[in-house]
């Protein structure tokens, strides 16, 4: 009997460890993510987008909108939604679909680091009105602020709303427009915005943000 006792010990205190602790797996390492790289950048962005969007960022053509001091998070997000057809239109799918997401993020946080050029209102009829939809909105149609999300200055908020202030009012226009006909799908609160607004609406406020700064 002694010699029986003693095998079962063995056997038990030999046999493995099936406690909770061992059995859990180790938690697996967050992925590290590069730190943008300025130089490849500005190399890159000189090699794709200088021609349409200026040599810094600040792009002379009035369809085509300024891109320095923009925050980095939106320009990635723009450009993922042009690669992936979200945001309708053709050049810049081309364009986009050519980039790693590395690129995508050297490109916009070496924009990010551009200082932006003011822009300037044209139309004094409408600027005026321009400011009142901007900073109050349009109550009687549940048009909300503009600067409620990009902010009273148009510098908007990192990571969230864009910067708007010193763009082309042709773009921002444009924009607007698209929003409203359901031509630009990629927000669905700028479409709620600008589909309870009218033309001349729109270029006001296009026109009051173009001398934001």
């Amino acid at each position: 009997m002694k010699l029986l006792a003693t095998l079962v010990l063995a056997a038990v205190f030999a046999a493995p460890s099936f406690s909770s602790h061992a059995a859990d797996p180790a938690p697996a390492a967050a992925p590290k993510v590069a730190k943008p790289d300025l130089v490849k950048g500005e190399q890159g962005y000189t090699a794709v987008c200088a021609a349409c969007h200026g040599a810094d960022g600040n792009s002379a053509i009035a369809a085509n909108p300024k891109l320095a001091h923009q925050h980095p998070e939106y320009l990635v997000k723009q450009l993922h939604e042009f690669k992936d057809g979200k945001r309708n239109n053709p050049i810049m799918k081309g364009f986009a679909s050519a980039l790693s997401d590395d690129e995508m993020r050297n490109i916009s946080y070496w924009l990010t680091s551009q200082k932006p050029k003011a822009g300037f209102a044209k139309d004094k009829e409408l600027v005026q009105m321009g400011e009142r939809i901007f900073r109050g909105g349009i109550p009687d149609r549940q048009v909300a602020a503009c600067a409620g999300c990009h902010s009273p200055n148009g510098a908007g908020i990192p990571s969230q709303y864009p910067r708007l202030s010193g763009q082309h009012a042709d773009y921002t226009a444009t924009q607007l427009t698209e929003f409203r006909d359901g031509k630009r799908k990629n927000s669905a609160q700028m479409t709620g915005v600008a589909a309870k607004m009218n033309d001349r609406e729109i270029r006001a406020v296009a026109d009051y943000i173009a001398g934001l700064r």
